[in-house]
């Protein structure tokens, strides 16, 4: 009887040994998929289907599916970059060209008042037509990741000063005001970060009455160094706000000015990007403040 129970413990034994090695084996096979998947260097020469278990097998199909599907998906990307690339080299010359004939005809001395106010206009909307296709294109190079971003330390006070919208200010006679910034390090893209930032006072301007004001402050927070971007304009309903930072978004209030409905989104995709976010706080009638909210690490 003892006997019978020893050959017993030992035949359990040595399926458990058995088990315990056949598991071992599959989870270091399938560590060692994940780890190439991981590090980008996965080949089918790497494993092949005798060899492996079910569990090995349907791993290393997943796997597979799914570099093909990124593989597809750089494929795609790479053909947007030039096709990015094409437009604004195609465009560019011809755009300039129009701009370039128009100004000659309205200097021209022999063009009559109405012909140059028909100029002017074609001008006008030249203008338009470049600064949307600039504005596509660098919404497809961020989303499509042509180029990146690339953060650094910077002076939020360098920042705030190296943007200049005073022009478009004093067009309107709006007052500008930037208060005093305190000497805030954060981390972002100097150059995107400013194209954001100027769109947002952008927007601030022109949505703002003759007369009106448009006040730039900066805040220190533990994680993060605040933008406040306020203005005494006419102000977004509650309705509109989760809106107005979606492509192409115009609300009905604002049809009769000029613009495309891009710049707010341009710059959430930068700033996000950047690790921060925006935050919109507005009344209608009473103005809108746009906090933008940078990460310090």
């Amino acid at each position: 009887m003892y006997f019978v129970f020893s050959v017993i413990v030992f035949i359990l034994i040595i399926f458990s040994a058995v088990i315990y090695f056949r598991t071992s084996r599959i989870l270091k096979s399938a560590d060692k998929m994940l780890d190439s998947a991981i590090d980008g260097v996965f080949s089918e020469s790497n494993f092949t289907e005798e060899k492996l278990s079910k569990i090995e097998t349907k791993m290393y199909r997943y796997i597979s599916a799914g570099k093909t599907a990124q593989n597809k998906i750089n494929a795609e990307r790479n053909s947007i970059k030039t096709l990015v690339s094409d437009i604004s080299h195609q465009t560019k010359t011809p755009i300039s060209n129009i701009l370039l004939y128009t100004q000659l005809l309205r200097e021209a001395q022999q063009t009559s008042k109405k012909s140059k106010e028909l100029l002017f206009q074609i001008e006008s909307q030249t203008e338009k037509l470049n600064f949307l296709i600039q504005s596509l294109i660098k919404i497809s190079r961020l989303e499509n990741g042509a180029f990146s971003l690339v953060p650094n330390k910077h002076s939020i006070k360098e920042l705030i000063y190296g943007i200049d919208c005073t022009a478009a200010a004093d067009k309107k006679n709006i007052k500008l005001i930037i208060d005093d910034i305190p000497d805030i390090i954060a981390v972002f893209d100097f150059k995107w970060t400013i194209e954001a930032i100027s769109n947002i006072i952008d927007n601030a301007i022109k949505y703002t009455m003759r007369g009106g004001k448009v006040t730039i402050s900066a805040q220190d927070y533990e994680m993060f160094a605040r933008i406040d971007i306020s203005d005494t304009g006419i102000g977004i309903s509650e309705d509109e706000t989760a809106n107005i930072f979606t492509r192409f978004y115009r609300s009905p209030s604002v049809s009769d000015e000029s613009g495309v409905g891009i710049g707010l989104y341009l710059s959430r995709e930068i700033i996000t990007k950047e690790g921060g976010y925006i935050k919109v706080a507005s009344k209608v009638s009473k103005g809108s403040v746009f906090s933008v909210f940078l990460p310090k690490k």
